[in-house]
């Protein structure tokens, strides 16, 4: 079973507790998962960042941890996830999600545990924004928005799911420690539009690195559009690949491995 190799056990942090699976040594890294849920694919990916010599924390947010993924189980997730939509800024942007406050507890203790510079941060998907927001605490270092997918209104295409707070935050900070953000997406997917890219180049100006792919750069025969750069789309060679290696190596670089 993909989660076999994991250690597991429950964070609270406010009024949210939620499963975490970590497993490696060194600094750590938090995956947070795409839709449908803790697939195999996402646990996968935070394999390759074991043997990159990081320590991974793997919360559950939703669905079922281990279980493969179907078009139906994404369905029957996203209309879980709307139904408890206090937790995410799901439709509007402007807004930091409640439960990044969650994230960023976890984000301290992790760096707690693991020690090193700090902590990166992956999001997927509908967490892809999340690891922007992340950052507003000081642990955070190395944040990576993969597929960023909220708000999902169209009319909101060139909105980002951080308060202007959150991201004014950010900015100042990344220009002060010289930070940046990694974002990632393919060109044609509708859920990641360019408007929203752009918007992310607007307010962070150099300290957001974009890495956009072709369709052609995807992984074929998945059953769904391009859409998840370091999971079910990631192909054995090309670009599309070398995005995961980018990804595996700015989060080397800012941890203190390279």
């Amino acid at each position: 079973m993909p989660l076999d190799d994991y250690s597991v056990s429950d964070f609270r942090a406010g009024p949210w507790t939620r499963p975490v699976y970590r497993r490696g040594s060194g600094p750590a890294v938090i995956v947070i998962h795409e839709i449908p849920g803790l697939h195999p694919l996402v646990v996968a990916f935070a394999d390759r960042l074991v043997e990159a010599g990081m320590t991974v924390f793997l919360p559950s947010l939703f669905g079922t941890p281990g279980r493969p993924l179907s078009k139906g189980y994404a369905l029957q997730t996203i209309a879980t996830v709307i139904c408890i939509r206090r937790e995410f800024a799901i439709w509007n942007g402007g807004r930091t999600s409640p439960f990044v406050d969650w994230l960023r507890a976890l984000a301290r203790q992790a760096h707690a545990d693991c020690g090193g510079p700090g902590v990166g941060a992956v999001g997927m998907c509908f967490t892809g924004g999340f690891a922007l927001a992340m950052a507003t605490d000081p642990s955070v270092v190395a944040p990576v928005l993969s597929q960023p997918s909220l708000p999902l209104r169209k009319s909101q295409a060139s909105e980002i799911d951080a308060s202007p707070a959150d991201v004014a935050c950010v900015r100042e900070r990344f220009q002060r420690e010289d930070l940046t953000v990694l974002g990632l997406r393919y060109r044609s997917d509708k859920l990641v539009p360019d408007a929203r890219f752009e918007r992310y180049r607007a307010e962070l100006g150099d300290r957001f690195e974009a890495i956009e792919l072709e369709d052609t750069h995807a992984r074929q025969g998945t059953g769904f559009d391009p859409h998840s750069v370091l999971t079910i789309h990631l192909p054995e060679s090309g670009p599309g690949k070398e995005a995961e290696t980018r990804t595996i190596g700015f989060f080397r670089q800012r941890l203190g491995l390279a």
